[in-house]
């Protein structure tokens, strides 16, 4: 949710991801499949850009040491958010009014809408979307180094939690039965 502008290279296909699991930093593919509505919400974030520069609002929020560094930073283009908070809100430190991102919890109850329209039974989180790429990931042969270097995991046996469901489902194995009923 706290994708930044610059965060997004639609050259390269990756997008960076900052503060991630550990608060590390990473870099991930950027699907083509998402390059048209990825477009069109950087327009409507653009238009909220815009209008903040119109009415002066602050900015928005900058990591600590960037912001005595880079004090103009915050109103820029490229350090605007991806998905920003529709309204500005005043920072109550400083009272200066500023546009945050959306909230991870809006993001959920939307999931969770969506989810309930879409007639899925099962419970399903943002989280859930973690494990389905990791999972779709490795059916697919990807190697599990590079699965855990997109995950942000520091530890290779994190990973290898997701080879224990593969295994649990069967890991993508045929059954004999189905080859002898299609016969």
């Amino acid at each position: 949710m706290s994708l930044r502008v610059k965060d997004l290279d639609f050259e390269r296909q990756v997008i960076v991801v900052r503060q991630g699991k550990g608060g590390k930093d990473r870099v991930v593919m950027l699907p083509s499949a998402l390059d048209t509505a990825l477009r069109l919400q950087l327009d409507r974030a653009r238009e909220l850009w815009a209008r903040d520069r119109v009415t002066g609002a602050g900015g928005v929020w900058m990591p600590d040491a960037l912001a005595r560094k880079y004090p103009r930073a915050g109103y820029s283009w490229a350090w605007f958010w991806v998905f920003p908070a529709p309204t500005t809100s005043t920072d109550p430190r400083s009272g200066v009014i500023c546009r945050h991102h959306l909230f991870e919890q809006r993001l959920q109850r939307e999931l969770k809408r969506v989810v309930l329209l879409s007639g899925i039974v099962k419970p399903v989180t943002v989280h859930t979307l973690r494990h389905s790429f990791a999972t779709h990931l490795l059916q697919r042969g990807t190697e599990i180094r590079t699965v855990q270097k997109l995950l942000g995991h520091s530890a290779v046996s994190t990973t290898m939690i997701y080879t224990h469901v593969l295994e649990l489902a069967g890991g993508g194995v045929r059954s004999p039965l189905d080859d002898l009923v299609a016969a």
